[in-house]
């Protein structure tokens, strides 16, 4: 792979005007199918086979005017009076919202019952023709905006319901991130020109990446949350990915290696352990697929997607740019020195490997008892899809949920779906009676209302709504209780649903996958690096880092988004339930990106052991070589992550969070800390593999063996100096 990703270097370096027409011509192509073909995202968590999204498809089929989202107006009266007192104003916002466009109807609160215990609130149920992402965004406008007349008359009005879940939006806060992750490059590079061609070779993959994904949506029903996954990591590995080879190249360069041999090089080597570090995130992403949950599948894939062209971008755009930057990708004191014989200072990441393995006893006990601690929060991690209450304070949807609860309770905000569906009305009716009769007395629940029947008679709908919020425990153990009454009713078919049921069933799911999926990841990692590092002890390690990252990792953000310890600082409001796909997600990723920084690492200490050094000189002089850029790495990979938190969407906010915090633990404390270590301490016996093993396994070339052997047996190419 080595040799012909070196010749793949050298092509485009030396025929860097076509490449980068190419890509242009790609970028474009790509940008204006995006435009042409772009379809809407989703924000509904579909979960085939599960009872709850069995009652939905009922619905659809048997009573399809109750199939499309709803929303909720919320009317308080000033404190003190009652809105009987305003039933002309209320009856008013009733048919104004009947009028709206994509409406079906409103019910007068009057009429269904839907006024509080005091007579100061009341709710308004609107229903829409079409599912909440389906509904346009002028339909939901004109739904926000209903209800001045009301407000003019000094009752208070709020618009929730499923109809206002949105997309997260992507402004420029996160671009923040983007920011410190170019005075990074800028610091680390010294120079200007290779600091900002490596954010541009980045954000051109990011963007032909995104380009392609929003041109599939169209076909493809894209989660609202897939585009931000895919934006977080394509930026991430995409700088990181670049990163890599221009230090290679520069170092070459240095080395007095002339420009396009030296970037022939740089992707032979560095570029080598790009694709495989790109092979491991995209397998890990794509074997999301295995979890069998269609919008994870689909997150994962887009996600996947993206680094995938971040890596192609890196091993052709990459030396292409290369090739124009020539020696300007070298500080000005440097760039005289490239001709003479190089010297090679030894820098920080020398000093901290001799400390390390001077020291690995007690660096070990601390790094393992230390991420083993963080790691305890974790047993008690709580997942759900979060609902309104979980969202900004100053969103529509958060202020409408925060006052029906505080007129209503916070049951109404998770109310349940109970369809109940026969061959024939009279026996609906009868089983629809039945199952409120069996439900009367269940803990917990707060009141069964009477049965809505469709059209034909034959399925009838109830409302269940608990004592407790959507997220609540004790919600949870109603909606398990209301299917195992209910499921002794003989002679129908009964299914409860609703957004909360849904976010049950997911959450469940995602739970019961989660270990498959965890085991799953952490033998791929040991069968990967036993190719690469060709050892067994060495993949052994590698995985029980990652478990300590992963643990600690769901341990502080537990700790933060869940239990509410520093909360403030990250700009939550509320804290609650992680969302359910965070943990399995996280896991996928932070494999891939943890493998990075192994191969990285790992593979240098090595190339020095294969070629004469001891195991101990071998661990420093890996580190020592490896430090700097992987420091820079994870630093530009934390700030990018890091940027996310800064927007609103708590969904959003909790994956940068705890990508930013893995990819810190991982890189800092088990990959530049505890693994020189665990190297140092096996010796020699880290490197050992049973010769019948070596036989079978292939050798893969990360470090470039096989492009050493070619170079040597070739006459030295033509110079080319720039």
């Amino acid at each position: 792979m080595a040799t012909v990703l070196y010749r793949l270097g050298r092509a485009s370096f030396r025929h860097r005007w076509l490449v980068l027409i190419i890509w242009v011509v790609i970028l474009g192509g790509l940008g204006g199918s995006a435009l042409a073909f772009r379809g809407a995202t989703s924000s509904d968590f579909t979960m085939p086979g599960t009872e709850s999204q069995r009652a939905i498809d009922a619905l659809k089929s048997q009573f399809p005017e109750a199939s499309g989202a709803t929303g909720t107006i919320v009317v308080a009266a000033p404190e003190g009076q009652q809105l009987q007192a305003s039933k002309s104003t209320v009856d008013g916002l009733v048919a104004e919202a009947s009028k709206l466009p994509g409406v079906l109807g409103a019910l007068s609160p009057f009429q269904t019952g839907a006024v509080s215990q005091d007579g100061r609130y009341a709710l308004i149920t609107v229903q829409f023709a079409d599912r909440s992402d389906k509904v346009t965004d002028e339909q939901r406008t004109a739904y926000e905006a209903s209800g001045a007349a009301a407000e003019q008359a000094g009752l208070r009005v709020e618009h929730g319901g499923e109809v206002m879940n949105s997309e997260p939006e992507v402004g420029g806060t996160e671009g923040i991130g983007v920011l410190i992750a170019l005075v990074v490059l800028v610091v680390t590079f010294g120079a200007l020109v290779a600091a900002g061609m490596t954010m541009l070779n980045a954000l051109i993959g990011v963007g032909a990446g995104m380009a392609g994904l929003f041109a599939l949506s169209g076909a493809v029903q894209l989660t609202s949350t897939a585009p931000v996954l895919a934006l977080m990591l394509g930026l991430a590995v995409g700088i990181d990915y670049s990163l890599f080879i221009t230090s290679r190249h520069r170092q070459n360069l240095v080395d007095g290696i002339e420009p396009e041999e030296a970037a022939g090089r740089a992707v032979g080597t560095a570029g080598s352990a790009v694709v495989f570090a790109g092979a491991t995130v995209v397998i890990a992403l794509a074997g999301l697929a295995v979890v069998n949950i269609p919008f994870l599948t689909v997150m994962g894939l887009a996600a996947a997607g993206t680094v995938a062209v971040a890596v192609l971008v890196a091993i052709t755009l990459q030396p292409a740019l290369l090739g124009f930057a020539g020696l300007r990708i070298l500080p000005r004191r440097l760039r005289k020195t490239v001709d003479t014989v190089p010297t090679h200072a030894e820098g920080f990441g020398f000093r901290w490997a001799r400390a390390i393995t001077r020291f690995r006893i007690p660096v070990l006990l601390i790094g393992v008892i230390g991420l083993g601690a963080l790691a305890i929060p974790a047993a008690d991690m709580r997942i759900a899809l979060p609902g309104a209450s979980a969202g900004p304070t100053d969103s529509p949807a958060r202020k409408a949920a925060d006052l029906i609860e505080q007129g209503f309770g916070p049951g109404f905000n998770g109310r349940l779906a109970l369809v109940v569906s026969t061959g024939s009305p009279d026996t609906t009716k009868a089983k629809a009676q039945e199952a409120l009769g069996v439900l009367q007395g269940t803990t917990n629940l707060l009141a069964a209302t009477p049965p809505n029947f469709s059209r034909d008679g034959r399925t009838a709908l109830l409302a269940i709504i608990p004592t407790t919020g959507p997220t609540d425990e004790a919600t949870e153990t109603l909606v398990h209780d209301v299917r195992a009454k209910v499921r002794q009713i003989q002679g129908a078919d009964i299914a409860l649903t609703g957004q909360t049921a849904v976010g049950i069933d997911v959450s469940e799911k995602l739970s019961d996958a989660m270990p498959r999926y965890l085991l799953l990841v952490v033998g791929l990692s040991v069968l990967l690096l036993m190719l690469v590092f060709r050892s067994i002890l060495v993949p052994l390690k590698a995985a029980a880092g990652f478990l300590l990252t992963v643990g600690a990792t769901f341990g502080i953000t537990v700790l933060v988004f869940q239990k509410g310890h520093l909360a403030s600082l990250v700009g939550l409001d509320t804290p609650g339930p992680l969302v359910s796909f965070l943990p399995i997600l996280l896991i996928g990723i932070l494999f891939g990106l943890a493998m990075d920084y192994e191969v990285f690492l790992v593979s240098r200490m090595r190339e020095d052991y294969v070629h004469g050094a001891g195991p101990q000189e071998a661990t420093i002089s890996g580190m020592g070589h490896g430090a700097r850029v992987v420091t820079a790495a994870a630093l530009i990979m934390t700030s990018v992550f890091a940027g996310f938190i800064l927007l609103d969407d708590p969904v959003i906010k909790s994956m940068g969070f705890a990508l930013a915090i893995g990819v810190a633990i991982d890189a800092f404390v088990v990959r530049m800390t505890i693994v020189p270590a665990v190297v140092s301490l096996l010796g020699r016996s880290a490197w050992w593999l049973p010769g019948w093993l070596s036989k079978i396994l292939p050798n893969v070339d990360i470090e470039g063996e096989k492009l050493r052997e070619h170079l040597a047996a070739e006459p030295a190419p033509e110079p080319v100096r720039v």
